[in-house]
């Protein structure tokens, strides 16, 4: 695995594994990373705090702890897969979040990532985030700590999530003047619909991906990934309408695209959502909860999206 390039080459469908142990039973996650990586997935998607919000215990590591399981269970599979796990947001106290969430000091980053290798079961993770700002702590502290789990292998890359471009700019930065690995990897939300601007997003900690987000990964060849790609299902579930922030005139246009679009190319609503993310050059996570879910988004790799498509949802908006 060490000799793997844990550099992508196009964009992928990323798993989010961040209900496995809570909301998805250990059972059913295990059928979903068997069809995943039958299918041709590689990377999956976790963090340290998944879910502390609904857990009994009030704090995160199931879903580490799920992937973990699956892995002693499937010999080889360790082989087959990319791991990728975040720092920063686990409750220290049980169901005392924020007050009590993980920061990103250099005694916080080491804790932390040891304890998820051995939820994990496994003396590496191919790329560890960074899950959220913490301006607490010296950027330099941050930096150091990332870098020094690069140098001993523990982490094979790191990334920033929830980050703003500038400050991921200048922990490369810093990165390079202590002579270390620096981020190459950014996370942020996104998806083809968009809320109304300047209203702030519902969901705490969340920070959406912007054009100069975007700008700058391309220009530094960073790799970029997208969560809540599919808006919790808000595509094709009645059930689970879109946040109010998204209620405006350009949503309303976009899903019409996104009708049409899909007509035309025999897809489904979230396949044209992914084969768009993918388009731009992102690699969007997809959560799920049950198998058909996964094969749905890995077919989203064969939707041909051409710039006419392109253009058209761009003009909606």
């Amino acid at each position: 695995m060490r000799g793997m390039d844990v550099n992508s080459t196009s964009p992928q469908i990323v798993l989010g594994t961040m209900d496995f142990g809570t909301r998805v039973a250990p059972d059913e996650a295990f059928a979903i990373l068997d069809s995943f990586v039958g299918g041709g997935g590689v990377w999956l998607d976790t963090a340290n705090c998944y879910s502390f919000w609904a857990d009994p215990s009030g704090v995160g590591g199931a879903s580490e702890r799920v992937i973990g399981a699956w892995l002693r269970a499937r010999p080889g599979a360790r082989d087959a897969v990319r791991i990728a796990t975040k720092v920063r947001q686990n409750p220290l106290v049980p169901h005392s979040w924020p007050q009590s969430a993980e920061g990103l000091s250099a005694p916080a980053v080491r804790v932390g990532v040891e304890e998820s290798l051995g939820r994990l079961g496994v003396d590496h993770v191919d790329l560890l985030w960074a899950h959220a700002e913490d301006r607490a702590v010296p950027l330099e502290e941050t930096v150091g700590a990332f870098g020094e789990l690069v140098t001993k292998g523990a982490a094979l890359r790191v990334g920033a999530a929830n980050h703003a471009a500038w400050r991921v700019e200048r922990a490369r930065s810093l990165a390079r003047e202590q002579g270390v690995e620096g981020w190459t990897a950014l996370q942020l939300r996104l998806s083809l619909v968009q809320p109304r601007p300047l209203t702030p997003l519902a969901e705490g900690g969340h920070r959406l991906l912007a054009d100069e987000d975007l700008d700058f990964a391309q220009s530094e060849g960073l790799d970029v990934w997208s969560y809540s790609s599919l808006m919790w299902g808000s595509y094709v579930r009645a059930d689970k309408p879109l946040p109010q922030t998204y209620d405006h005139p350009g949503t309303t246009r976009v899903l019409s695209v996104l009708d049409d679009v899909a007509g035309e190319l025999a897809a489904t609503r979230n396949q044209v959502v992914l084969a768009w993310l993918m388009h731009r050059g992102i690699d969007p996570i997809v959560g799920v909860s049950r198998v058909e879910q996964v094969e749905e988004a890995l077919a989203a790799r064969h939707v041909r999206l051409g710039d006419e498509h392109l253009a058209r949802f761009a003009e909606a908006r």
